[in-house]
């Protein structure tokens, strides 16, 4: 299938229209093909390993998947390649015999927890094809498949965005007057469920817990309301269209100008799903983004990972980032799993005509000047600078909590960047602060507790071990960054060190500066493979031992891509201006100052 032209005109930026997303979706879609089941009904794709659900399981997510895409490709009626005819006929292979043995026969919900989140697939893909595939089914196929969905209707068999998935079915169910007064109910619970979640500007934990991570803009905003816009219901609209708006004022800065969304959090290798939600901004009205720059972040993001690996030699996607990578998956990750990047294709629901295609591309959020926000409640802080166009992340409140005295690499860093990856396996983890055992084992962060977060700052507290508390802050300018941590509790004499950014020999570069508590040397620790490229890479450190029952470090970091940077200790100048306060002066004179302050144990 040929590559269409670039188009540098309206698309300066990146060179893609409309006609390389509709080409890249056929591809996409031709190349599972030939791992489809007698009947159509499975798509067993190659993969390293089964997920923990099972190979039935991920092939129903292979099929559900792929049929988002190919039913987001047909929207407006263009299947030159028949996709849905292919879809409808596995609809009915796989409802024939569920629960079976059978060579095309789904999983039931009620055997396979992962067929509710599939559930959801297939229902959405049906009602933005209702009219072309879902009325023309056979009677007995419709019957069939209702009764596959229904139990989505039911509770959520996880507490967090899975919620979602019943509304999504809900909303199939209700377009096609089918058992509408229990669908409204489901609509109804799924929305009061993850409203207790809602912390404002934006942002919703996924669950009880602190969990901010790219799901909140490829779930809890994207079913909600891309729910409220296919029903054109109004009110729902109304308020759930305002909270996308300031997600996506948040969102839209997590990316790159390369076009790489910031890898933080998990089911990274969702890849482009990123781009859902902007597109979700377009089709409804609710984005900060002009057209021409929601084009340009969505067609950046795809192309990003298109030419660097995401495919395979079978046209394939696989499971990792670029390429293959196994770190950064989970349990639950199958070879059908990135399929979830179907949704990133929401912007063919577009018309043709719609300024989101016809106007020209414009820069990303990145690109256009430095910048340094708080993302809401978050106690995350997004740091980019537009002579690179390079995104850093600054943690200090977000979680995912896992088992006791360990770190997800997905979550428990103190920075992110959307140019290098976090370590992982037995390599020391990067952007940490850690007490070191006398074999030298680091103590892992474990969950952050908010403490403030500023226009230039962020500021956090965890307990790496019982008895002991670290505050730990940043304050950045630029691509300068100042760290400091107060270590409260610790042993007379307890070493600690402190991890800088991991990067390879071809990437940006990684500078790290001691400032105050810290010896002088700066070590090399040497490190391998991360998400964004095989080893060797370098993790710089420093060392330190801890003086007293409160001892303050303070060391001053840079990351950038601009070609021979200066030395990071040329940015800032830094004054200890009290047993736990900083005072630093910016190159450019501003001066800004924190002090870290604990709450009292009893008041935690």
């Amino acid at each position: 299938m040929p590559t269409p032209p670039e188009n540098r005109e309206l698309s300066p930026y990146t060179g893609w229209t409309r006609a390389h997303w509709e080409t890249t979706a056929d591809r996409l879609l031709l190349a599972v093909r030939p791992h489809a089941s007698p009947g159509g009904g499975l798509i067993d794709l190659p993969g390293p390993r089964p997920s923990r659900s099972g190979a039935r399981s991920d092939g129903l997510e292979g099929y559900a998947r792929t049929f988002l895409l190919a039913a987001l490709r047909a929207a407006h009626g263009d299947d030159p390649h028949g996709h849905l005819d292919r879809y409808a006929e596995g609809l009915a292979a796989g409802t024939r015999e569920p629960g079976t043995e059978g060579p095309d026969a789904w999983p039931r919900l009620a055997d396979t927890r992962q067929a509710f989140v599939e559930s959801a697939s297939v229902a959405l893909a049906l009602r933005l094809t209702r009219g072309r595939l879902w009325d023309r089914l056979d009677a007995r196929v419709r019957e069939r498949t209702v009764d596959w969905l229904l139990p989505a209707l039911g509770p959520s068999p996880v507490d967090n965005n899975w919620w979602l998935f019943g509304l999504t079915v809900a909303g199939f169910l209700q377009d096609a007057g089918i058992e509408t007064d229990r669908a409204a109910a489901t609509v109804d619970r799924a929305l009061e469920r993850i409203e207790k979640w809602y912390l404002g500007d934006g942002w919703y934990s996924d669950g009880d817990n602190r969990a901010f991570d790219h799901y909140n803009a490829w779930a809890l905003h994207f079913y909600p309301v891309l729910h409220a816009h296919l029903s054109g219901d109004r009110a729902l609209l109304d308020r759930y269209g305002p909270r996308l708006r300031a997600q996506l004022d948040a969102h839209t800065r997590l990316f790159d100008a390369n076009g790489a969304p910031l890898p933080y959090g998990r089911s990274l290798t969702y890849r482009f799903a990123a781009a859902a939600a902007p597109w979700l901004g377009a089709l409804t009205g609710h984005t900060p983004l002009t057209p021409g720059a929601t084009r340009r972040l969505a067609s950046g993001t795809l192309r990003y990972f298109l030419d660097r690996g995401a495919t395979d030699a079978r046209g394939l996607l696989t499971l990792g980032w670029h390429g293959p990578y196994e770190p950064v998956l989970q349990t639950y990750s199958g070879p059908g799993s990135p399929y979830w990047a179907s949704k990133g294709f929401l912007g063919l629901l577009l018309p043709a005509d719609h300024p989101a295609w016809t106007d020209p591309e414009e820069p990303l959020p990145a690109e256009r000047a430095d910048t340094v926000r708080a993302l809401g409640p978050t106690g995350l802080l997004v740091q980019s600078t537009a002579a690179d166009g390079l995104v850093r992340l600054h943690n200090h409140g977000s979680n995912h909590v896992g088992d006791p005295g360990t770190d997800d690499p997905g979550y428990s860093r103190h920075a992110y960047s959307t140019r290098t990856g976090p370590t992982t396996g037995t390599d020391p983890a990067d952007n940490h602060f850690a007490l070191l055992a006398a074999d030298g084992t680091a103590t892992a962060r474990g969950p952050a507790t908010p403490l403030g977060t500023g226009p230039d700052r962020a500021v956090s507290l965890h307990t790496p071990l019982p008895g002991v508390r670290v505050v730990s802050a940043v304050l950045v300018h630029g691509r300068a960054e100042l760290r400091a941590h107060l270590v409260l509790g610790a042993p007379e004499g307890t070493p600690v060190r402190l991890t800088g950014w991991t990067t390879a020999p071809d990437g940006p570069t990684s500078q790290l500066h001691p400032v105050h508590g810290y010896a002088p040397e700066v070590a090399e620790l040497p490190t391998g493979a991360t998400l964004q490229g095989p080893g060797p890479t370098r993790t710089p450190a420093l060392h330190g031992t801890t003086s007293g029952p409160a001892t303050l470090f303070a060391a001053l970091v840079s990351l950038t891509a601009e070609p021979a940077p200066a030395p990071v200790a040329q940015l800032a100048h830094v004054q200890v201006t009290g047993a736990r306060a900083l005072t630093v002066t910016w190159r450019n004179g501003t001066t800004a100052r924190i002090a870290l302050d604990a709450p009292d144990p009893e008041d935690q």
